[in-house]
């Protein structure tokens, strides 16, 4: 048996998820402070630029969170099944369909961007210079979404192994030369001259084809436990399916997640400019939230997978709830210090008394029901590991329910913003604790009946 995935069968849990989970954690953050640097470059554009960058992201997020969290999840939950099975040839096999399920989606984004974009970027309220600006960017990031696509699939596919140190290594070097190289795309230097909001795609566009590069050649190394080859290639319908089956369950809860936003970002739109500019500044506390629950959700997936692969539903199980635990004490802390202290993140953004109004008042209420969203989050990570997300989905749509229903009366009859932010509050705290409810049910594997520190569980 391989050491890491023996690791995964036999370490104590708490102190792999954490050793595991901590070069994750690392990559997100290194992502997001890439996103912050790119948005204050483009800034230097002018307005329309920002505007038109800003209208996109939300787009390319999507996409990010489809390929890497949803699809990606599904990846490395068949492939940490087949290797805790035992059966390498299908882990084998499984790279060549991953990557061509990659490919597919990365083309269906192309094309759907491409020939929509202005539509969709109207609808979110895009005209002028700024509407121009984003399709700019967003013909020529879209145009290499396959890309993006097949860097995510290859990096969920070493995830699947247990060896998260690989796409660490990766992504954070790549995040160091990604910074020089948008600044001088962007704004050109010396010989190269610059490409205004274009340098930005193109140098993110380089960023994962580089990527993509040292992952295909590590792929192909006597390093991984992985072969990515074409020799004797066979596709079979099952292991597509396998993939698939937690892929696009996965696809619909983060579009449910998204749509939500979306909702209440309308709902609050109704109180104002300003109430929409501090939502949409105190939410995107939440967007970082979700990568920071992925540091521990990934090797979360490759645990249980694997676990369940090799027939061990108790050490399952046991490594779900330690991760769910670890989750919510992390987001709630964060939940905590944004409601005790919320102008620390907003003045971050702006300094303008309206926005920082809302954004506190936002944060104060639902601030403190962030251990829920976090302890959802690595649930749902969790049941992509065990392939069963019926549950997670089920927490998403209420979710929805409830945010957008409550949001809707607290308007129709109160008139009243506070009470949209109860209702996302409510909303979160529901979504958590339906995951919890239903695994401890018995949404895995039947009834679970606890006796000491020990889970029985009878099929």
């Amino acid at each position: 048996m391989d050491p890491r995935t023996r690791l995964l069968l036999e370490a104590p849990i708490a102190r792999t998820l954490l050793k595991l989970g901590a070069p994750n954690v690392l990559v997100m953050f290194s992502q997001a402070a890439v996103g912050l640097i790119e948005t204050y470059f483009v800034g230097k554009l002018g307005t329309d630029a920002l505007a038109g960058m800003a209208l996109v992201f939300p787009l390319v997020m999507f996409m990010q969170m489809t390929s890497n969290g949803a699809m990606g999840g599904g990846i490395a939950s068949s492939i940490a099944r087949a290797l805790g099975g035992g059966r390498r040839d299908d882990a084998n096999a499984l790279v060549q369909h991953a990557v061509v399920i990659a490919l597919g989606f990365g083309l269906v984004f192309t094309l759907i961007m491409l020939l929509g974009g202005r539509w969709i970027y109207s609808l979110m309220g895009g005209q002028g210079g700024a509407l121009e600006a984003a399709l700019v960017y967003s013909n020529w990031v879209f145009a290499g979404a396959v890309l993006i696509w097949f860097f995510n699939a290859l990096s969920a596919l070493i995830r699947g192994t247990g060896n998260m140190m690989m796409q660490a290594v990766v992504m954070v070097g790549g995040a160091v030369l990604l910074v020089p190289l948008s600044a001088l795309l962007i704004f050109g230097w010396g010989p190269v001259p610059g490409f205004g909001i274009v340098g930005g795609a193109l140098a993110l566009l380089a960023y994962y084809a580089l990527g993509s590069l040292i992952l295909v050649l590590y792929l192909r190394s006597k390093g991984s436990l992985l072969r990515l080859t074409w020799n004797r290639l066979k596709f079979r319908k099952p292991l597509f399916w396998d993939i698939l089956r937690v892929g696009l369950v996965g696809i619909f809860s983060t579009a449910a997640t998204n749509v939500a936003i979306g909702f209440a970002t309308a709902m609050v739109g109704r109180f104002g400019t300003a109430a929409i500019a501090g939502y949409g500044t105190a939410s995107r506390l939440e967007y970082l939230l979700v990568p920071l629950v992925f540091g521990l959700g990934a090797p979360l997936v490759a645990m249980v997978g694997t676990c369940i692969g090799a027939g061990q539903r108790e050490r399952a199980l046991k490594a779900t709830w330690i991760g769910a635990a670890m989750s919510f004490a992390m987001a709630e802390c964060v939940g905590l210090w944004a409601a005790l202290f919320p102008n620390a993140w907003l003045a971050l953004f702006g300094t303008e008394p309206a926005m920082l109004e809302t954004g506190a008042h936002y944060l104060r209420v639902v601030g403190p029901s962030y251990g829920f969203f976090g302890l959802g989050i690595v649930l749902y990570f969790a049941s992509q590991g065990a392939g069963k997300l019926l549950w997670p989905v089920i927490g998403n749509i209420a979710r929805l329910a409830v945010a957008v229903g409550g949001g809707w009366l607290a308007i129709r009859y109160f008139n009243s913003l506070t009470g949209v932010f109860i209702a996302q509050a409510i909303a979160l705290v529901i979504y958590g604790s339906l995951n919890a409810w239903a695994i401890a049910g018995g949404a895995w594997f039947g009834r679970v009946a606890w006796r000491g520190n020990r889970a029985q569980i009878a099929n």
